[in-house]
């Protein structure tokens, strides 16, 4: 059984297109309270709290806790809490470049075993107007995401470019969750429905 321990419906999304069929447990994890030196090292204290809030509660499984952070000028930068804060981060990013930042923590329940890895993609902005962002903050997309943008969404058309994985921009990092998966001594093929 896989467990993936995050509201994100991106995630999900990826995973199921990608032949998992992952149950879904979000953590509750106050992502508040947790700090740490860099943005990087920030999204993996954060995907390893998820995980094993989560693994916590399970008798068997694999549990993948995730979090990702937008890191600009060494800053980290999550989910928004406002629009204002939303639309004044979109003027901070626009022009710019960025780097997405992910962390991965997989942890097998019934051996205690855990594999965590930070995944990095680097996120080159456009540059939209003032019209633009209030649209694109009007309709309520960035509150939910890290970095305050999607590339599969709306945010979509202000991103000029990648470099990296793009799945990690979404959220989970496939190449990367295959090596936490074999470092625990699974084949991801062997879950695939």
């Amino acid at each position: 059984m896989i467990v993936l321990a995050s509201a994100s419906s991106a995630r999900l999304a990826l995973l199921r297109s990608a032949g998992l069929d992952p149950k879904v447990i979000v953590s509750g994890v106050d992502e508040d309270v947790f700090s740490a030196h860099s943005p990087a090292a920030l999204s993996l204290v954060l995907a390893k709290a998820k995980a094993e809030a989560v693994a916590s509660e399970l008798d068997e499984g694999l549990v993948i806790g995730c979090d990702s952070i937008l890191e600009l000028d060494g800053r980290p930068y999550g989910k928004p809490a406002t629009q204002e804060e939303a639309a004044e981060r979109w003027r901070i990013m626009r022009g710019r470049t960025g780097r997405l930042v992910t962390g991965h923590c997989v942890i097998d329940v019934p051996s205690g075993r855990r594999a965590a890895e930070v995944a990095t993609t680097v996120v080159r902005f456009g540059q939209p107007s003032e019209e633009e962002i209030a649209a694109y903050v009007a309709t309520g997309e960035p509150l939910n995401l890290a970095g305050a943008f999607s590339i599969e969404g709306r945010g979509g058309w202000f991103v000029e470019g990648i470099e990296g994985d793009h799945g990690n921009v979404l959220g989970i990092s496939l190449p990367l969750l295959r090596e936490l998966f074999a470092e625990l001594g699974y084949a991801v093929t062997s879950f695939w429905r």
